[in-house]
């Protein structure tokens, strides 16, 4: 059957850089835990599964730097083994504890049984490398990889020094080699937040092609001839995909889409709140705080505090129903938009990777579902990559998109607002120091204290931009600990901006604070200097974005 059009799985994978040597317990490097336990490794499982059977699927998954950096950390993966480890032993409590009812008993079991095979795919299945078998997916040709900004930077927010964006792609780009040994062709912006003009700098760094809100496109500065269902080509010729509302509506949304039915697992439910504390007191963070285990017992249900116990075997009969209700959904819209276009159109599916396990917990197995199904058979839809779009259709209409981001209100007032203004002068400040530093010392010799600390300012400054923190203080979750993380960082790089500038360094702290924020190990700060590379080989001076 001839190709009607086309359907384009994007996943997002990222979490802030938490790492903390200094504790011998870090409440917030659980969010790594359970995305592995949850997210990563059944997906990745998923893969593995569609790939033996020979199906031919294609998925486009961005992995950001710091979530790369921490999946190979060998301190955060030893500590992950120790967090399955408890895991299972109060699986196995559980078994007890649940054993004068009947269905609670059922599931727990089941937790046991799920944590156990969870650790041993950790530990003997992947030998606790997960990124070489993500590259050997991409390699065999079923994902394309991409990179996002460093530290996963609020891009529109750091514009007023173009250098930091500059930098934030650079660095990526730069990992991005170092884990996979390839250049990435293209990047997810953080938040998908695009301004006019930062095409410039991607051009700069070598990227093909981003992603942007759906009204991005649509209030591109010439009206796209074809809507989202095409790319758009930038003046400089990157290319910039637009959202399809309606299929990404169906699966972010927990009202209106496939998460919020009655028979999925309830998030909200967790024995870490229901039992008693002394119960609980050897699986919590400090023997204290309260946490999600992992272990839920109930379903959805209905919108009341009633839930009814979970049935995993109703649970995968929606899945089947939902996968195939999203397949006749995507054959419906391409039908329909076929006949006034003359190309295929492109659906475009992105949606953050931790919706599939952590918050959706059958996300996983309906993926996997409809993976199978649009790549087992040759149907009038296929399953295609940004890449293999152009590859495909090169000539683009040109266009430049609108300012825009996927976050509430579809612009910046989510990361930048009352509660977060006093960020950006200080990041803002940070980054003019850093290009005068980077200037002043662009000839210093490899390996001295000065190139040590250096290159340790630029982590610092690079951790203090993450947009996670603005994120976690507008929405009220962990606000202190986003807080204090971004003043520590901008504290450190401001300690070792004085010791440049006076030429004293004390090795033994700054050897401290190599240990402490260990990420991008090769990281050149000569990156703030500017962009792009002159034609004499020389750096050339910063350009205006």
């Amino acid at each position: 059957m001839a190709c009607c059009g086309y359907l384009s799985f994007i996943l997002h994978a990222h979490l802030p850089y938490v790492r903390h040597p200094e504790q011998e317990e870090a409440l917030e490097e659980r969010w790594l835990f359970e995305a592995l336990t949850e997210c990563y490794l059944p997906l990745l499982n998923a893969f593995e599964r569609l790939a033996q059977e020979g199906t031919r699927f294609r998925l486009t998954l961005s992995l950001s730097p710091t979530l790369l950096t921490m999946l190979q950390d060998p301190l955060l993966l030893q500590r992950y083994v120790l967090h399955m480890e408890k895991l299972i032993t109060l699986a196995e409590k559980e078994v007890q504890q649940t054993r004068a009812h009947t269905d609670l008993n059922r599931l727990a079991r089941l937790y046991r049984r799920w944590f156990l095979q969870t650790l041993s795919d950790f530990e003997e299945r992947y030998q606790r490398r997960l990124v070489p078998t993500f590259a050997r997916l991409q390699q065999e040709g079923l994902l394309e990889i991409i990179t996002c900004a460093a530290t996963h930077g609020f891009l529109p927010l750091l514009q007023p020094e173009p250098t930091a964006v500059y930098a934030q792609l650079q660095v990526a780009a730069d990992y991005y080699r170092q884990c996979f040994g390839i250049a990435p062709k293209g990047i997810w912006l953080p938040e998908c937040a695009y301004y006019p003009g930062l095409e410039k700098a991607l051009k700069a760094v070598g990227f093909d092609y981003f992603f942007v809100e759906t009204e991005g496109l649509l209030y591109a500065n010439t009206r796209p001839r074809y809507g989202h269902l095409a790319p758009i080509a930038c003046p400089n010729g990157v290319a910039a995909f637009g959202r399809d509302p309606a299929i990404s509506q169906q699966v972010w949304s927990a009202e209106e889409g496939y998460p919020g039915d009655r028979d999925y697992r309830e998030f909200y439910r967790d024995v870490g709140f229901e039992r008693e504390l002394s119960y609980l007191q050897p699986y919590l963070p400090g023997g204290q705080i309260r946490v999600d285990t992992g272990i839920k017992y109930y379903r959805v249900t209905d919108k009341t505090e009633h839930k009814a116990p979970y049935q995993p075997a109703k649970a995968r009969a929606k899945v089947a129903a939902h996968a195939d209700h999203f397949y006749h959904n995507c054959l419906q819209q391409v039908a329909g938009h076929a006949k006034t276009m003359d190309r295929p159109p492109l659906l475009l599916a992105p949606y953050d990777a931790e919706l599939f396990g952590h918050w959706w917990f059958e996300g996983p197995q309906w993926l996997e579902s409809l993976l199978r199904r649009f790549g087992s058979t040759k149907g009038p839809i296929e399953l295609i990559t940004p890449s293999q779009y152009l590859t495909q259709h090169p000539v683009l209409q040109k266009a430049t998109p609108n300012l825009s981001s996927w976050g509430d209100r579809g612009y910046n007032d989510f990361w930048l607002n009352k509660k977060t203004d006093w960020i950006y002068p200080l990041l803002h400040r940070a980054a003019r120091r850093m290009r005068e530093l980077a200037i002043a010392y662009y000839h210093e010799p490899k390996g001295t204290l000065a190139d040590r600390a250096l290159r340790q300012a630029a982590r610092s400054l690079l951790l203090a931009q993450a947009s996670d923190w603005p994120f976690i203080i507008e929405n009220g979750t962990t606000v202190e600990y986003a807080t204090r993380r971004l003043r520590d960082h901008l504290s450190r790089f401001h300690y070792l901006e004085i010791a440049l500038e006076k030429g004293i360094f004390d090795e033994r702290r700054l050897q401290a604070l190599e240990t402490l924020d260990n990420i991008f190990p090769d990281l050149d700060y000569r990156v703030y200097y500017g962009y792009p590379p002159g034609n004499n080989g020389e750096a050339a001076r910063c350009i205006s974005l």
